[in-house]
């Protein structure tokens, strides 16, 4: 076996030290023109997000959302395989940022502390099956409630 000299290591080390992990995705898509299931789920979810920030009206240390897109991994927003719950609260972050959506990298890694969704016949296998598995397996969100 062939030992490097010492200008080869320092290179080495140089080049590893300089590596970055990639960059996650910036050209993600926040709406998909998918409309609301019906007009009973537009009203619940602003039932539910304007219920939080009144209860909430002191603080400024969360968010509030609904019908937004979380991004989670850059696989993920490659894939086009987006997941986006009905209404979230994300508790001990900035409240004053708007957002467009919730961008799981951009946060510091934070996923929602709350999850609801609202269930219609055509959304309820994905509403009790795959959205429940990933926001209990990925996101581990402690609290995720559906609603028929």
């Amino acid at each position: 076996m062939q030992s490097l000299t010492s200008e080869q290591q320092q290179a080495q080390i140089t080049e590893n030290v300089d590596w970055e992990p990639p960059m996650p995705p910036t050209d993600l898509i926040f709406d998909d023109g998918e409309p609301l299931e019906s007009n009973r789920h537009r009203i619940a979810m602003n039932v539910l997000i304007r219920s939080m920030l009144t209860a909430l009206a002191q603080r400024n240390d969360y968010f509030a959302g609904g019908n937004m897109f979380i991004y989670y991994s850059s696989a993920q927003a490659r894939n086009r395989d987006f997941r986006g719950p009905d209404f979230f609260i994300v508790l001990n972050v900035d409240g004053r940022t708007d957002r467009q959506g919730w961008v799981v990298w951009e946060e510091n890694g934070r996923y929602p502390d709350v999850i609801v969704e609202l269930m219609s016949p055509s959304t309820a296998q994905v509403d009790i099956c795959a959205k429940k598995d990933i926001y209990e397996q990925t996101f581990r969100t402690p609290d995720y409630f559906v609603y028929g």
